[in-house]
């Protein structure tokens, strides 16, 4: 068997294993990494450990330990009952909300990372607390960072038209920016309509049962109804009729502002100017703002180590080691390689879309943008093929898997989650992006590709 082979067979046996077996998959991933890397591609233990991803670690751990403080302290809830009161109280509008803000974020020149790291955690707070989907929350964030991720001023958008410039192909900005825009946001309202959005329509936090103030269901004297997933208790509150006019909504209810919200909503706006516009790494950024909270208030930050998804890390690090051994074995150029020499047009980009998605659900989206797009230039200077239809296809494909809980904006949501069983959560995630991957780059090479083929 071929070098460049081995790696996949290997990432097969890991999902199996994983999906058959209670093991966590990053830990088959660095131990994957490991066996396939000295053994089949002759690496160092150095050049495997080389590939762990160090930015995504320090991310991933930087910004749950962060909003574990502002659940603390309270500060989520806060970000939750103002989001109510800007859609009026309408539960169903949320999750649009939370979609336009990252696509507005993105469209503007935020990395997806950065803007989903800011915004997931608070839309998940809010689908915890108002008993929204959070599958649909989640995957409304990522998609809305994608729909504004190809605007002229975006990192995607600035990098596959310079890739075009200077490949000579035609290319139209506006084309790639609205192509994605439109993919995304029909995206979401399938979403929307699957995933329990329609039973949204109509609710208002102004009928339902709602929070008094220290979250709990009911009156003051109304004990917390907690979710916890596997083995969970379910405390439920004393027997008491509460009505939308004995118990203020949590939309609408004032309470006083403590010191440590106000330190921590200071430190959350340092960490959107810092990481959105300064360009610096979030990562470090949520890392220090987390350090200060947790320095000017002790006890504001009590267990919120404990709270960090630690398991969610373990995944990630794992699979993304051994994805590192696979690019270095050359599997992802032998692949592209192997269908650039087809011939056939339109069969080459369709398996290019394919190749771009399936890399991308672990690699980095701008990483496979410059590798699968350079792939496709000979066939697309032939002139046989819309070059347009074809590069809108390609980012499209490759950027919609970030869903996938081995990315970056994925593992993010997962991270993040509340009041979930997160092994559940994980497989729901899983299932969604590997149909995304199934069905996507097919759709959207019957929408981009085939119609400039016709």
């Amino acid at each position: 068997m071929s070098t460049e082979l081995i790696p996949i067979l290997a990432l097969a046996v890991m999902f199996v294993a994983a999906t058959l077996l209670p093991v966590n998959m990053g830990a088959l991933g660095f131990v994957a990494a490991f066996f396939v890397g000295t053994l089949a591609v002759g690496m160092s233990s150095d050049d495997i450990i080389g590939g762990f991803p160090a930015e995504l670690f320090l991310t991933l751990v930087g910004i749950t330990y962060l909003f574990a403080i502002a659940q603390n302290n309270g500060t989520v809830d806060l970000l939750v009952r103002g989001a109510v009161r800007l859609v009026g109280g309408r539960v169903a509008l949320i999750p649009w909300v939370m979609f336009g803000i990252t696509g507005v974020l993105t469209s503007i020149g935020a990395l997806g990372p950065a803007a989903v790291a800011i915004i997931a955690p608070i839309a998940l707070g809010f689908a915890a607390r108002y008993k929204i989907n959070a599958l649909l929350m989640g995957m409304m964030v990522i998609h809305g960072a994608q729909a504004g991720g190809f605007s002229p001023i975006s990192i995607y958008g600035v990098t596959v038209n310079n890739i075009a410039s200077k490949a000579g192909l035609v290319s139209s900005p506006l084309a790639l920016f609205l192509g994605s825009l439109f993919f995304n946001a029909a995206i979401g309202v399938l979403l929307f309509i699957f995933l329990g959005g329609r039973d949204l329509l109509g609710r208002s936090v102004h009928d339902e049962h709602h929070h008094d103030d220290d979250g709990s269901v009911g009156g003051a004297s109304a004990a917390p109804t907690r979710l916890r997933g596997h083995g969970a208790t379910t405390t439920t509150a004393p027997t008491q009729t509460v009505t939308a006019e004995s118990s203020p909504p949590l939309a609408t209810a004032v309470r006083a502002i403590t010191f440590d919200q106000v330190l921590t909503l200071i430190g959350l706006g340092a960490l959107a100017i810092f990481s959105l516009v300064l360009d610096l790494d979030v990562g470090f950024v949520s890392m220090t703002v987390a350090v200060v909270l947790a320095l000017a208030s002790p006890k504001a930050q009590k267990g919120a180590i404990a709270q960090i998804s630690w398991s969610t890390v373990l995944l990630i690090g794992g699979v993304l080691t051994f994805v590192g051994v696979l690019q270095e074995a050359g599997t992802v150029e032998y692949v592209g390689d192997a269908v650039a020499s087809l011939g056939l047009p339109l069969l080459v980009a369709l398996l290019l879309c394919y190749i771009g998605a399936i890399v991308s659900a672990f690699a980095s989206s701008t990483a496979i943008l410059g590798a699968t797009i350079p792939l496709a230039v000979p066939f697309l200077l032939s002139g046989n093929i819309g070059a347009v239809g074809v590069i809108v296809a390609l980012s499209v494909s490759s950027t919609i898997v970030d869903v996938s809980p081995f990315s970056t904006n994925g593992a993010l949501v997962l991270a993040n989650a509340q009041d979930v069983d997160r092994d559940r959560f994980y497989k729901q995630i899983l299932k969604y992006s590997a149909l995304v991957t199934l069905v996507g780059p097919l759709v959207a090479w019957a929408i981009f590709v085939l119609p400039g083929w016709l």
